[in-house]
């Protein structure tokens, strides 16, 4: 039987601009659907496209504290902004103000929500909101980019339903606003792979940070150092997550599929091609479990497009050709899907030598501090 997948957006997720020199351009999101569509990628019995709808405040305040709800909605109105950097807003910082800022993040936030409801009921085997993914946001403030933190509610969602969740991070950046949000129970499993707190935003992500209380061990970091590439990625994605997604048994698995992870990102030091993302994807499709994706981080809009495609097409199980459809090029241009061979720069052997120490390291550590707690030998 082939994989059901929905995915979810409208064109309206696409239209806002948070500031003209903004690097979160959410246009990309449009290219992305359009490309999915030159493709034919929701024709068929098993792919649906699901238009969102908005997430109530009642459900965002589900993890956002009522008075931060009800600030971000005065300031998309253009009300009360004497207080926006009582809330960390800022004209010039990383999260500024825009009309419609509320309306865009409770749309984001209720997409994630009906691709947890669609997962969770079981219509579907696998649902994608790619405008979701907005890791960094806390319960009463914005955070890198992130206005509301979609993940969180949508999770919450999932475990008033009495299910077990493991959060996959793979974004460039350290899923820090979901990692706090579980921090401290032992129903949610968060494992976030990212670069280095040392050398990237937010700064945090150290091995070390596992969780307190009935959530110790529950949270898991794999720091990653500016250069890894494919190889050393995917084998320290391999020895660490797929063993402790089996031992924690979870009912869901929720993945934020950020592509600020690629070579030719602008924020970034992190060196994958679109080949070593794919497969990291399929890892998630290989594991079996009813599974919730969102987007995430990703500024480079052309290969935003062509990895998020590639992602849709593991869940969707769709061989999508190499040659990209020729409505596509004639308004975004590129040629190829995939990244050609040799396409990503070589790395110094001196860089190479140290990221791949520090992947090591890495997990050397979890082995040693997290895996015992999992019953992993």
């Amino acid at each position: 039987m082939s994989r059901r997948a929905a995915f979810i957006y409208d064109k309206e997720m696409s239209q806002h601009v948070l500031r003209p020199d903004h690097p979160m351009r959410p246009v990309r999101l449009q290219q992305t659907c359009e490309l999915l569509e030159a493709y034919g990628a929701f024709e068929g019995e098993f792919s649906q496209f699901i238009s969102p709808r908005p997430a109530t405040e009642e459900e965002i305040e589900r993890f956002h504290h009522g008075e931060y709800v009800q600030a971000v909605k005065e300031f998309s109105a253009g009300e009360g902004l004497d207080r926006a950097s009582r809330f960390n807003f800022s004209g010039e910082g990383d999260n500024p103000i825009y009309q419609g800022m509320y309306e865009a993040a409770a749309l984001s936030t209720g997409g994630s929500l009906v691709a947890a409801e669609l997962v969770e009921s079981g219509d579907v085997d696998v649902a994608f909101n790619i405008s979701g993914g907005l890791h960094h946001a806390a319960a009463g403030n914005p955070s890198g980019f992130c206005v509301f933190n979609d993940p969180v509610v949508a999770i919450q969602y999932l475990l008033t339903k009495g299910l077990r969740v493991v959060y996959v991070d793979i974004d460039a950046h350290h899923g820090d606003g979901v990692q706090t949000a579980f921090y401290d129970t032992d129903q949610v499993l968060t494992i976030s792979l990212h670069e280095s707190g040392m050398f990237l935003f937010p700064g945090t992500g150290g091995v070390e940070e596992m969780g307190v209380g009935p959530g110790k061990g529950y949270s898991i970091n794999l720091p990653l150092y500016p250069g890894t590439d494919d190889q050393m990625y995917l084998r320290a994605f391999r020895e660490v997550v797929p063993l402790l997604v089996k031992a924690f048994k979870p009912d869901i698995l929720a993945t934020q599929l950020g592509i600020d992870t690629y070579h030719t990102d602008p924020l970034t030091h992190l060196m994958l091609s679109s080949s070593g993302f794919e497969q990291a994807v399929a890892d998630f499709a290989g594991m079996g479990i009813p599974w919730l994706a969102f987007g995430g981080g990703g500024y480079d809009l052309g290969a935003v497009a062509r990895c998020w495609t590639l992602a849709y097409g593991v869940m969707a199980e769709r061989e999508l050709r190499d040659d990209l459809p020729g409505s596509y090029v004639g308004k975004y241009g590129g040629r190829h899907l995939r990244d050609a061979p040799g396409s990503v720069a070589s790395i110094p052997e001196h860089i190479r030598l140290q990221a791949e120490s520090f992947a090591d390291n890495s997990v050397r550590m979890l082995k040693e501090l997290v895996f015992p707690i999992h019953g992993i030998k």
